[in-house]
């Protein structure tokens, strides 16, 4: 898995899907509030005058000369869950991110939120 100063260092690259499709652009990256790995990636997309941020599991995520490709097909990325690119991630959709990918959501340890922008 990478570390998070690794993947930030990546903003602005391209994100392409587990086909090689150009999909976005990473704009940030979220850990896990219980280990503090990075777990989803935000990616603009969308036309030049309306973007918008989605959310990307960074799971069997792999890096290569100038992108990021991503384990996941460009349709499915691109109908999950969004946020404006000013908008910030309420709690409340937290789980949808999750339940997007079919992944299992839990809050964290104390109850806070699962993901925290890096």
């Amino acid at each position: 898995m990478f570390e998070a100063g690794d993947i930030r260092e990546w903003r602005g690259h391209a994100v392409v899907d587990a086909a090689g499709h150009k999909f976005g652009t990473l704009e940030a990256v979220y850990v896990d509030t219980r280990t503090d790995e990075p777990l989803f990636a935000t990616v603009t997309v969308g036309l030049p005058t309306r973007h918008r941020l989605v959310f990307v599991p960074l799971t069997g995520a792999t890096v290569g000369p100038g992108y990021l490709k991503v384990a996941f097909d460009k349709q499915q990325v691109k109908n999950a869950p969004s946020i404006d690119t000013d908008g910030e991630l309420a709690v409340g959709e937290e789980k949808d991110v999750f339940a997007h990918y079919s992944f299992a959501y839990e809050l964290g340890t104390k109850g806070e939120r699962r993901l925290a922008r890096r």
